[in-house]
């Protein structure tokens, strides 16, 4: 059976919550560098970015088209990869 949209988004969720942790210091980084932080929040971007252009190849593709979704479903992601891209160049 084929993923949603929503269960889609769904798997990105924690991804979300971390780089917003991350920059909010609530976060639990004891023990590592920075370059390690911003190598942890460069994988959720990257695995949010990767769930934002999921779309079909064609009629009989049966991946969910969230790159095609409407805006408001994936705000908080997109504003995640926003944020992580944000933190990684400021660190």
């Amino acid at each position: 059976m084929a993923q949603t949209v929503t269960e889609c988004l769904a798997a990105g969720t924690d991804s979300v919550t971390l780089i917003d942790q991350v920059k909010a210091g609530t976060h639990d980084v004891t023990g590592m560098t920075q370059a390690e932080i911003n190598e942890m929040v460069q994988r959720n971007v990257d695995h949010l970015s990767t769930i934002l252009l999921y779309a079909p190849v064609d009629s009989d593709d049966d991946t969910p088209d969230v790159a095609g979704a409407a805006g408001s479903k994936k705000t908080t992601h997109v504003a995640a990869v926003t944020t992580g891209n944000a933190y990684i160049a400021a660190n």
